[in-house]
């Protein structure tokens, strides 16, 4: 931080002035020399059919050469605000560290907007009250995607060590999520960037909170949003079946908010949470992608990992679009790597409540 002096005179530091030397360097040096052209060059001022020419290549040459400089100093400074852009949706949309208290993660994200990489939102953190994990999909890409993602999990990484409860992480992203369309409504963000968005009223984001206590239990609140798969096995099945509610923002939650009994996560098994992205890229043909089938697949590679799970699964996904994906696609999985002899014991159609239904092997 530069300080100055009551009284003293303000100089500009000479690393500010030299980094403006070589903006002006060359445009001036291409001017001077097409002033002196005109004014020293004989050619310049003969009418002959030949000197003409010459006169009018050497100004296209100066011509191309101002724009092939302005040009390069455009080209530049887009890298420049790309590489800082990138940074800091790199930071807000960080991945997950390789292993949370025993867990194995592993995260990707495509974006179907090549300016702004963030349209859906993950994050798992290890807090007091077991591991907590969250994978939303916000309506929409581009930079108000963006803003409701930092709303969101700027929320949600506060709240997960904050509430004991499920519920009360949910009702601090509520919160969060309507004061965010607030400072919409009354102009709080780019006036510009709102109305590419789409009006405030029109903006949601489905929401899946899941919570993994030490003993394997795992307990979920979704707000719309695609439940998780479970690898457990040689096979992929719904983590669960209940009817999600409403996703955050045009709604309110209901008073109560149970979180779903989903039964417990054994040495082994995986979670596999994601996007609707994920099932619903299409090939030319318009055929939706398998994913379901795609994750029984890689149920059955040994050894399973959270990496050859979303090897597997990325793999898949991009020969079945032949390429980047037409909507956001976030994938994160968690697989549980802890001791045995840390998880309750038993079978699983015991261990899971009733009316959480399992599909046959």
């Amino acid at each position: 931080m530069i300080r100055f002096k009551p009284g003293a005179p303000r100089r500009v530091p000479p690393r500010f002035l030299s980094s403006r030397v070589p903006t002006l360097a060359v445009p001036t040096a291409l001017g001077a020399t097409a002033v002196a052209y005109r004014l020293t060059c004989p050619l310049a001022h003969d009418d002959a059919l030949g000197a003409r020419l010459v006169s009018s290549a050497v100004m296209c040459a100066i011509v191309t050469g101002l724009v092939m400089h302005v040009r390069h100093r455009l080209l530049r400074e887009l890298r420049r605000a790309r590489r800082v852009a990138e940074a800091a949706q790199s930071v807000l949309l960080r991945p997950p560290p390789p292993r949370v208290d025993g867990l194995a993660t592993a995260a990707v994200h495509l974006s179907a907007d090549p300016g702004a990489r963030i349209g859906d939102l993950y994050e798992v953190v290890a807090t007091e009250h077991g591991v907590r994990a969250v994978i939303g999909d916000v309506r929409g890409h581009g930079l108000g995607a963006v803003r409701t993602v930092a709303a969101v999990l700027g929320s949600f990484r506060e709240a997960a060590h904050d509430e004991a409860e499920l519920a009360g992480v949910l009702r601090r992203l509520e919160r969060a999520m309507a004061r965010h369309l607030r400072e919409r409504a009354h102009g709080g963000h780019d006036p510009a960037g709102a109305a590419q968005d789409g009006p405030p009223g029109e903006e949601f984001v489905t929401v899946l909170l899941l919570e993994i206590l030490p003993d394997g239990g795992v307990r979920a609140l979704n707000c719309g949003h695609p439940w998780p798969y479970l690898l457990t096995g040689t096979r992929a099945e719904p983590l669960a079946r209940t009817d999600p509610l409403p996703p955050l923002g045009p709604f309110p939650l209901p008073p109560e908010l149970p979180a779903v009994p989903c039964g417990p996560l054994l040495p082994g098994d995986a979670l596999v949470l994601h996007t609707d992205g994920a099932e619903e890229a299409r090939d030319a043909g318009g055929r939706f992608f398998p994913l379901r089938d795609v994750l029984t697949e890689a149920a059955r590679e040994h050894p399973l990992t959270a990496r050859s799970v979303l090897r597997t699964v990325l793999t898949a996904l991009l020969r079945h679009t032949v390429g980047p994906p037409k909507d956001d696609v976030a994938l994160l999985i968690l697989r549980n790597e802890r001791p045995v002899g840390s998880t309750p014991t038993g079978t699983r159609a015991t261990a899971r409540p009733a009316g959480h239904l399992r599909s046959p092997a």
